[in-house]
């Protein structure tokens, strides 16, 4: 297979869904991300929901070329190049920070609307979150900031933990600032962390693997799309260890995990379409302020804490956002 071929059906466009009929004459908008189209339909939905509240729906006054990296974030470079060649009016990476900085080092022209897990002034995505002065602009949801609130639930969660532990992909943008971050916390609160690295689903198997399988023990999470791909298999990996966990978004606890603190990646999702909107309307991303998420969630899984062992107290049960059985 030749490697645009490839690159085609990686990204999904030879099988592109009923409604992505092109709109004639409307503008286009190049969506990329790093994930899968199959695990992102809530939040896509939720997108489009932003993008028609601003005017614009999909098939009548917009069109949307789908690019889909699942998981290889080798070839979010080649994707966000093929957008550009095709001149689309703006490239929108809502929810992938990694797709975020493909697009914009792969232009200075096109408008960028992106929504990050992390400062993006440190990924070089604006120069300042009230002035971007670039051709980028977007939601910031901070989820690596908001480190100390998650290790401190997750000490509420599961109080006998004394050996923590956290997994990133060290080639991620994402990887330091979430490091330096938790870090930070746990200093704050007296305690270390241990830092495991995983790069590929092989990778992750054997951070697993380095974990004592003894009580006392316990993980920590941040914004990393390649671990939201596998985030099934973590979640069997962390209970077949007896292993608690906190992740950044709830898809992780819909997925077996125990607990997770962050944006409300819906409502983010839905503010970065209503941003696209107004970049298509034609206001300047340069002059466009970052937005910073405003609705933050915890989800709780009662399943997976009885399988651990696990009590949650009255207080954290009655506070949650949303239990899940």
């Amino acid at each position: 297979m030749k490697r645009r071929e490839f690159l085609r059906a990686l990204a999904g466009v030879v099988a592109a869904p009923p409604f992505a009929a092109r709109a004639q004459g409307s503008p286009v908008i190049g969506f990329l991300h790093a994930g899968s189209p199959e695990e992102n339909e809530k939040r896509l939905a939720a997108f489009r929901k932003g993008l028609a509240a601003g005017g614009f729906v999909e098939g009548q006054n917009v069109s949307i070329e789908y690019r889909w990296a699942r998981g290889k974030n080798d070839a979010l470079a080649d994707l966000a190049a093929d957008l550009v060649r095709r001149n689309v009016a703006m490239i929108a990476t809502p929810g992938s920070t990694a797709a975020a900085v493909a697009a914009r080092k792969a232009t200075a022209k096109i408008p960028v609307v992106f929504s990050s897990g992390t400062d993006p002034v440190g990924l070089g995505l604006v120069q300042s979150l009230n002035r971007p002065g670039g051709n980028a602009t977007g939601i910031t949801s901070l989820n690596a900031e908001v480190a100390a609130k998650r290790l401190g639930l997750f000490r509420e969660l599961a109080p006998r933990t004394s050996h923590f532990f956290t997994l990133v992909k060290p080639t991620s943008e994402l990887a330091a600032p979430f490091v330096k971050d938790l870090e930070g916390a746990a200093a704050g609160l007296g305690i270390h962390v241990e830092v495991l690295n995983a790069n590929t689903a092989h990778e992750i198997d054997a951070a697993f693997e380095r974990i004592p399988h003894e009580s006392g023990c316990g993980m920590v999470f941040g914004p990393e799309g390649f671990f939201y791909v596998h985030r099934k298999h973590i979640a069997a990996l962390a209970l077949a260890k007896g292993l608690p966990t906190i992740f950044d978004v709830r898809d992780y606890v819909e997925a077996g995990g125990l607990a997770s603190y962050g944006s409300d990646y819906y409502a983010v999702m839905e503010l970065t379409g209503s941003y696209a909107a107004r970049v298509l309307k034609g206001e300047n991303p340069a002059d466009l302020p970052v937005q910073q998420a405003t609705k933050f969630e915890m989800v709780l899984n009662r399943a997976t804490a009885r399988a651990l062992g696990l009590e949650i107290s009255p207080t954290l049960l009655a506070t949650a956002d949303d239990v899940i059985d």
